[in-house]
């Protein structure tokens, strides 16, 4: 049978395609391939060049395929691109992992591997994984996970980036450990040097620097979640692990040993494994009534364990900080792919007439941001918040501008001191400024009147219990009198407006990368809309002016019920018959490509 090493076409004339490219490293999980992919991503990016990586690996431990997907782009695009260079270590997904690649695409595979597929319009580099390994002392596992560096090795060749930079990468990827620097390095060196001896260069791609990557840092949105959370004063976290929003707590406790102790170094935070969801959420509500800013990390199950806390938290308005990661459901679904599912559930979570402060975040800087900022928010709204990732958001490596400190102080909301009680007196509940939110006391007020019962029964301004109708009423009409507050004090939309647009287009989240690189091209073909970012619900007056603006609003979102496009429905009924719903899921990050095709029948002749 004709198999794909036969295939090696002479590139001839084709133009260099420099700093332009979509590669995928196809390997097994658990097979330590991840070092490999993070040192090639680190390669590109200390080169200047503008990267991102994204992993898509499956729910069990050890075994079944994975992909990591690494885009260069010059011109700074980072949503998923189908890929035109493949490094098939997997022999599992081997054929159907060729068939994937396009015409004129590049594959580097192993010797000892031999696909069925007949591929000849590909460029094919075979690499004799066992011997270049000859250079390695190490055994075992160790020396399995160092296969994965022959085809850093051979990428750095293929590509032109230095051997020096490649080092640089291993040295930040092991924390500058130079006995583990120098076991991958040894194995990269040796891949790369046997690829110049015996390898002739056949495809278009390369790498040249750039300074695009100045003042720019790599870290998941987890990790800049975190960190953004320590900034905004969080002292306690309570979560239950799941994945995908496990490695945000990982990072509290990474950052905040170093950053929240006290001048005797004693720490003054509490970072505490639950026994499930229900408990963790418990706790976090329980330190916010005592006047610390608590926050927790889930994704969509646990979310669902949460939903009686929440209830209890909105009504009995104590602060509570809620990171949901979003994957794929209903139920366990799809834990490892990603998705923007819970929006509805999040918005709305609690029986009864409940709605949310939900935040948005869409990039590095967003997270950092809504760290601190949705810790501000619970204690000012006296409320749950809850900040909507996603996994590919969260657990992925993104670039990102350096984070500014916060330009603003702490906000603690409406807090009374006991001279401010004996002055003015105290009911919890009763809506002195107009704004529907209470004034509160914390534990530890020494005012005689600075107590209450936080009650999730009925209860009246003076959180005294109560079943009387009129105390209910008067106590639902304050609230809805807050979520008016709330709407005017989340992060508004960012809004881009085009004049003479018929066509709007709303989203929010990771599809921004992707809906952008397609305004883009689509652009470039003539065909222009506006759009608008959600960053945060509930919507703000800006959202309705871009309804009202244009006759067809298309909201393009990853889930498969259309759920921020029923939010706004029902948020501004008498526009809904504008929108139109654009929603896909299949636990994928979208392209360009798909979201073009996907926007395409609702663009006119006077858009084109």
């Amino acid at each position: 049978m004709t198999t794909v090493e036969t295939a090696s076409p002479d590139v001839g004339d084709r133009s260099p395609i420099v700093n332009d490219f979509s590669l995928v490293v196809a390997t097994a999980n658990g097979t330590g391939s991840q070092t490999a992919n993070l040192t090639l991503l680190r390669t590109f990016f200390q080169m200047g060049i503008p990267v991102h990586g994204k992993n898509v690996f499956p729910s069990n431990i050890q075994g079944l395929p994975t992909w990591y997907h690494v885009r260069v782009s010059e011109q700074g695009y980072v949503a998923r691109k189908e890929s035109e260079l493949l490094i098939a270590f997997n022999p599992a997904t081997l054929d159907a992992d060729l068939r994937a690649l396009p015409t004129g695409g590049v594959a580097v595979l192993r010797d000892d591997v031999h696909p069925t597929v007949a591929r000849d319009d590909l460029t094919v580099y075979r690499l004799p994984v066992k011997k270049l390994l000859e250079v390695s002392t190490a055994k075992g596992k160790v020396r399995e996970y160092l296969a994965n560096m022959t085809y850093v090795g051979v990428v750095a060749w293929m590509l032109g980036a230095p051997l020096d930079v490649v080092e640089a990468a291993l040295g930040v990827q092991f924390s500058g450990r130079r006995k583990l620097v120098d076991a991958n390095l040894e194995v990269v060196r040796a891949a790369f040097d046997w690829a110049n001896e015996h390898l002739e260069k056949r495809d278009p791609f390369r790498v040249a620097p750039m300074n695009a990557t100045a003042g720019k840092l790599l870290m998941t949105g987890n990790e800049a979640g975190a960190l953004g959370s320590v900034f905004g004063g969080v002292s306690v976290a309570a979560w239950y692990p799941i994945t995908p929003s496990t490695s945000f707590v990982d990072a509290l406790r990474e950052y905040l040993p170093e950053l929240r102790r006290d001048e005797e170094g004693r720490p003054t935070y509490a970072v505490i494994q639950a026994e499930d969801e229900l408990a963790a959420i418990g706790m976090v509500v329980g330190a916010g009534f005592a006047g610390a800013r608590a926050l927790t990390a889930t994704s969509g199950p646990g979310l669902s364990l949460m939903a009686e806390f929440s209830g209890l938290a909105y009504y009995a308005e104590v602060p509570a900080v809620v990171w949901d990661v979003q994957r794929v459901g209903p139920s366990t679904g799809l834990p490892t792919r990603t998705s923007q599912g819970d929006v509805a559930f999040a918005y709305r979570i609690g029986h009864g007439d409940t709605k949310h402060a939900v935040l948005l975040p869409s990039s590095l800087e967003e997270c950092f941001e809504f760290g601190w900022r949705a810790l501000d928010l619970a204690d000012e709204l006296q409320t749950p918040v809850f900040v909507l990732t996603d996994l590919d958001l969260g657990m992925n490596t993104w670039m990102g501008t350096r984070f500014a400190y916060p330009d603003e102080p702490l906000k603690r909301g409406k807090v009374l001191t006991a001279g401010e009680i004996e002055a003015h007196g105290f009911a919890r509940y009763a809506d002195v400024d107009g704004d529907g939110v209470g004034w509160r006391t914390l534990p530890g007020n020494v005012h005689p009147g600075s107590a209450y019962f936080t009650r999730g029964t009925g209860h009246d301004a003076r959180a005294a219990y109560s079943e009387r109708s009129e105390d209910w009423l008067e106590n639902m009409a304050r609230l809805a009198r807050k979520y008016e507050t709330v709407r005017a004090r989340v992060p508004a939309a960012e809004v881009d407006q085009v004049d003479g647009a018929d066509v709007g287009v709303v989203y929010f989240g990771t599809t921004r990368y992707a809906l952008e690189e397609a305004r883009d091209a689509l652009a470039a073909q003539g065909v222009r809309f506006s759009t608008l970012r959600l960053r945060a619900l509930p919507p703000g007056p800006e959202v309705r002016a871009f309804l009202e603006a244009h006759p067809t609003v298309v909201v393009l979102e990853q889930n498969h019920d259309a759920q921020a496009c029923t939010i706004l429905a029902g948020e501004f009924p008498d526009l809904a018959p504008r929108l139109r719903a654009a929603a896909y899921l299949d636990g994928l990050p979208y392209t360009a490509g798909f979201v073009a095709e996907r926007l395409r029948p609702y663009l006119t002749a006077k858009e084109a």
